[in-house]
């Protein structure tokens, strides 16, 4: 005896190779499926639609299917309202608790569908009721006693973001790939073309940056970046900032004249004379002020009201007065602020690539670039499936950007 159950798809799911990808985990997972209804969309603003029943050879089966096609965009065909579990204790959330993709989710709830917002993966969604019901991730730290949890898989529908059919949109011209193959200038100037759409549009751009990016001499083009308002916010961590700020003081990075490439004499200290002289000021904003600093990216960002977040870690030196030391405090500072991007570029930094992409929904526009091809792959990976990779020299990279967004100013 076999269980079943029926499902649908919508969308793009022909060319986007949605169906063909829930084929595979229907039979890679020992199940069978038959085909009950089927509409192909003949234009390129026609939706296809299909329905399917599932089989397994028992229920566990079944759900772990099911399970697997939900996180695809895969629906019930007839849905139910969504099962609310209230929290026992703050920070606890109910067992078999909904854990959420980056993909925009809604909630049925008393018959009708509510969007979540603040979309990100790994967050519990917590449903508020009243006159006008909302849904919610929230982080399993921020979780309260008594919040109604969305629990199991009941009444939630998944909707990723599908290819496009027009490989001419701003987006279209990697489809998520990684490669150093492509021609830089001329992906690069697609990019760009991204971000003009992206400000034209009112959105806001945000550059996650690691000191790879001081030490190739990009420093001054992403400054100017922030400076003509390309850039909109700042992520990055203690490293990136101060290397930054030892460039416009002693003209070094890491002790490396960026330049000329020379190493000066007691050079290797000068990254912790840097933290001082800030720290001796009260911060980089005070820093600024009193003339101690006077160029960079740092300086462009309080120069220009620009916002930034500075997350530390175990191994920083000093740090800076304004790195954020408690680490959940920087999540949720990093949180905040990548909620508010619609486009972000992760220049030359694993850690804060990944961290910024867990916070992000898969409909911001990423773009990845580092010399490393496993900076790229592992962000991927880990789930910003949306994010487009480049694999090159971020110090060709961002020269090259600046070059095509300010040529046209």
């Amino acid at each position: 005896m076999t269980v079943s159950r029926e499902v649908e798809l919508e969308g793009h799911i022909i060319d986007s190779g949605m169906m063909q990808s829930c084929f595979g985990i229907i039979m890679d997972l020992g199940g069978s499926f038959s085909v009950q209804e089927f509409d192909i969309g003949r234009h390129k603003d026609e939706e296809s639609y299909a329905r399917m029943l599932v089989e397994a050879d028992d229920e566990d089966q079944l759900q772990s299917i099911v399970h697997e096609l939900h996180q695809h965009g895969v629906n019930p065909s007839d849905p139910k309202d969504a099962t609310l579990v209230p929290a026992p204790d703050d920070q606890v959330v109910p067992h078999g608790f909904y854990s959420t993709t980056n993909h925009p989710t809604y909630i049925r709830h008393d018959g009708e569908w509510i969007e979540v917002e603040d979309m990100e993966m790994d967050c519990a969604v917590v449903v508020e009721d009243g006159d006008d019901p909302t849904a919610q991730t929230k982080v399993l730290n921020a979780v309260e006693e008594g919040d109604m949890v969305v629990t199991d898989e009941t009444g939630i529908k998944v909707q990723p973001p599908e290819r496009p059919r027009d490989s001419g949109g701003a987006f279209g011209f990697m489809q998520g790939g990684v490669s150093s193959e492509r021609p830089s200038e001329s992906t690069i100037r697609k990019i760009a073309n991204a971000i003009e759409e992206t400000k034209k549009e009112g959105g806001k751009v945000m550059a996650v940056c690691g000191p790879a990016l001081i030490h190739s001499g990009a420093r001054e083009d992403l400054a100017r970046l922030v400076r003509e308002g390309y850039v909109d916010m700042l992520s990055a961590g203690n490293g990136f900032a101060v290397h930054d700020i030892e460039r416009d003081i002693y003209g070094t990075s890491l002790g490396m004249d960026t330049e000329s490439l020379d190493h000066p004499r007691h050079g290797h200290k000068h990254h912790i004379y840097t933290i001082s002289e800030v720290i001796r000021e009260g911060g980089i904003e005070e820093a600024v002020e009193s003339g101690t600093i006077e160029s960079g990216v740092m300086y462009e960002c309080i120069d220009n009201d620009r916002p930034f977040v500075l997350a530390g870690s175990i191994r920083d030196d000093g740090p800076l007065p304004d790195t954020i030391t408690d680490a959940v405090e920087a999540q949720n500072a990093i949180r905040e602020q990548a909620h508010e991007a619609d486009m972000v570029l992760m220049l030359s930094t694993l850690l804060h690539s990944v961290a910024v992409g867990n916070c992000l929904p898969s409909t911001t526009r990423v773009v990845c670039v580092d010399i490393n091809p496993a900076t790229v792959t592992q962000l991927l990976d880990r789930g910003s499936a949306q994010a487009v990779g480049m694999v090159t020299d971020i110090g060709t990279f961002v020269p090259i950007l600046a070059e095509q967004l300010l040529s046209e100013d």
